[in-house]
């Protein structure tokens, strides 16, 4: 497991605690929390309802494997603004379905796929180390946006419009959000402490920075001034690359809260902010919303 990936690791579960096993929880997804990301801080975590929506999980291939996906859409309703959802490396647990859920209250299809599957079940992992090296650090970049290109596919079949979509992800699926917004023509990406530069390695060959004069949507980037993991340094040096790159990488802004470690929006870990992740949520709304995805 190379630096990066055990840095955005450690990050996640700064002042959690040592995390133990669980016990064995349910096979669909968003059915509880990951092993490895315990303890859960119940009091905290916010639970949304499903009234008034259509969520569960879904299947449709990419290539010759059948993805798996949770999704969340106002019931009834058709072309409809569609998001992706990049989990953290715990995979599509209940904090990502309930993200989910939280924008199909908004008007969207959201769908978070298992980009995960074919290495490993996250869920059934109790610990940290294991999960890093055996599932998490052997998904290559091109299954991930091959993956995801399968999700804007079955979305667009699926009530939802293929020509607006967005996509936003925590942690590991915030270095997916830039990403993919360089490899896909997506109105806008909402980027969570997403990592912006490292090691590059055989399966993660560039890293944003390397894409930012790539990127083919206005990417808002939300991060933790005290981030162990993300030095503000790099968020300069990507804010420099993107102006560079002009329009319409040139669009991104950048929210940096000052006092907000890691993964300081989810609220199942001890990390959480809740000033700072309810701030970031308004945001991110209302940046779909200016970039026409509502």
């Amino acid at each position: 497991m190379h630096d990066d990936l055990y840095k955005d690791a450690t990050a996640l579960l700064q002042g959690a605690g040592r995390a133990s096993r669980r016990r064995a929880l349910g096979l669909m997804l968003g059915a509880g929390y990951a092993a490895a990301a315990a303890p859960v801080m119940a009091q905290t975590a916010i639970d949304t309802p499903s009234d008034g929506l259509e969520v569960g999980e879904v299947s449709y291939p990419s290539g010759n494997f059948q993805v798996h996906a949770y999704r969340a859409a106002p019931k009834g309703k058709t072309n409809l603004p569609v998001i992706l959802v990049v989990s953290e490396i715990f995979g599509v647990h209940e904090y990502i379905a309930d993200v989910c859920r939280r924008l199909a209250h908004a008007g969207y299809l959201a769908i978070a796929p298992d980009l995960f599957e074919r290495q490993g079940d996250p869920m059934s992992y109790g610990e940290l180390a294991k999960l890093m090296s055996e599932v998490v650090a052997k998904v290559p970049d091109a299954q991930v946006m091959g993956d995801l290109d399968a999700t804007v596919a079955w979305a667009g079949a699926h009530g939802g419009d293929a020509k607006k979509v967005g996509i936003t992800g925590f942690c590991w699926g915030g270095r997916i959000t830039w990403l993919y917004a360089a490899h896909a023509q997506v109105l806008a990406g909402v980027a969570w402490y997403g990592r912006l530069a490292g090691q590059d390695t055989p399966l993660q060959p560039r890293q944003p920075l390397a894409l930012a004069a790539q990127v083919k949507a206005p990417v808002l980037g939300l991060y933790g001034g005290k981030d162990e993991g993300i030095p503000v340094a790099t968020i300069e040096q990507m804010k420099a690359a993107l102006a560079k790159a002009g329009a319409p990488a040139s669009g991104a802004q950048f929210v940096v809260y000052p006092d907000a470690p890691h993964a300081f929006h989810a609220d199942y870990r001890a990390s959480y902010r809740k000033d700072a992740a309810e701030d970031g949520w308004k945001r991110a709304l209302a940046w779909f919303k200016q970039h026409g995805l509502n």
